[in-house]
């Protein structure tokens, strides 16, 4: 079959995520379409990713020393106008809504007969919204012709920005669930790692949105009443916040059973999950969460905020994780003791962290790109959440 339109996806700069996702969907479709991963920059204005394997698929960096913030909105349209007239009309999926050269490129690229959609994982929860300023973005959602969201709640919200319903889908965040097992270099939980030695675990950057202050709260609450020797506690990333927090940490006297490792490749943060107990996630503020299914495809079970649009998609509380507000430590606290005291509960939470797993794999990107554009895939049955066989009373 003949190549004849361009099936391309759009991101500010690339990690091993986006790796997952274009792998995925050249090999779901890279047989009738030419399938490219549009790169803004060479840099990232958030993360330090280390350069990676970009066999599989193929990628166009438009400014390969910059990074987002350094861009005007005139050069950076012009880059991506000159891009796609190489590229050709097709359908164009585009992250950053929000960025003005973004918003007119979409504008161009309807006038030139391409198709165009938004992704992303933004929720109508993420933070206080006001009537005036969710009218006028829903402006800049008009030129897209349908989207690509994460769990209900991020649907619905592009849904009432203007994002025609019939053409929404989920799942954007997906990670490749075999690279995060391949790398991690054994079994999931509750193979691996012996129970024992496993530890807590938190990904995430030390910035405020994280909730890292709570989340050393509510380790310190778990240390005073574990009945059982005390596990450490490990925290991978980077941020602003991390002087602040050791400091916390030794006013709250568990400073020698914290350990901060700065940031970590993936390579790094995969081995972590091989090793730990349980994620701990307590956002206050978390569009989806990336390293959920990451979790889950370690086995391990996962004690998140109920801000996380992950929980949405992949996790049932008391199934295969804990849901806890994120200004409650103490309830944060109790969940870790049960995962750490109760081997039986901790296994079989494991064993249905990894059956949620592939929820949140790259199929399901592939299937959502299918669902809106209308080309056909042929993909596994979507995998079913832990416990969902009781929600409508079977039996």
């Amino acid at each position: 079959m003949a190549k004849t339109r361009t099936l391309a996806l759009l991101w500010d700069n690339f990690g091993p995520l986006h790796q997952d996702r274009l792998r995925a969907l050249t090999d779901v479709f890279g047989a009738s379409r030419s399938v490219v991963g549009i790169e803004l920059c060479g840099r990232s204005d958030t993360y330090d990713w280390r350069g990676f394997d970009h066999q599989g698929f193929e990628k166009l960096t438009l400014f390969q020393n910059k990074d987002l913030s350094a861009l005007g909105t005139g050069e950076l349209f012009w880059k991506l106008i000159t891009a796609a007239r190489k590229l050709g009309r097709g359908d164009y999926i585009l992250c950053h809504w929000n960025v003005t050269a973004i918003f007119l490129f979409a504008i161009w690229l309807r006038l030139t007969g391409s198709k165009v959609y938004t992704m992303g994982c933004s929720k109508f929860d993420d933070k206080p919204r006001s009537a005036r300023k969710e009218a006028l973005k829903s402006l800049m959602f008009l030129p897209y012709q349908g989207g690509i969201a994460s769990g209900r709640r991020s649907i619905d919200y592009f849904r009432f920005l203007g994002v025609p319903s019939e053409k929404l889908s989920g799942e954007y965040n997906t990670v490749s669930i075999e690279r995060i097992r391949t790398l991690s270099g054994q079994d999931p939980a509750p193979g691996g790692t012996p129970f024992d030695e496993r530890y807590f675990l938190c990904v995430a950057r030390l910035v405020p949105k994280k909730n890292h202050a709570m989340l050393l709260e509510a380790y310190a609450h778990y240390r005073a009443s574990t009945t059982e020797p005390a596990r450490d506690l490990v925290l991978c990333g980077s941020g602003p916040e991390e002087q602040s927090l050791r400091g916390l940490a030794k006013r709250l006297g568990i400073a020698d059973y914290v350990r901060f490792t700065g940031f970590v490749q993936t390579e790094e943060v995969s081995r972590h999950l091989s090793r730990a107990l349980a994620l701990l996630l307590p956002s206050l503020e978390e569009q989806f969460g990336n390293v959920v299914p990451e979790a889950q495809a370690a086995g391990l079970p996962v004690i998140l905020s109920d801000n996380a649009g992950a929980r949405d998609l992949l996790v049932r509380s008391a199934v295969n994780g804990f849901v806890v507000e994120p200004d409650n430590p103490v309830g944060m606290s109790f969940f870790m003791r049960e995962l750490s005291e109760n081997r039986a509960l901790w296994e079989g939470m494991a064993r249905a962290a990894s059956q949620a797993a592939m929820g949140g794999d790259v199929t399901e990107l592939c299937r959502a790109v299918a669902n809106i554009t209308g080309m056909p895939a042929d993909l596994p049955q979507r995998p079913s959440l832990p416990g969902s066989e009781y929600v409508h009373g079977a039996g």
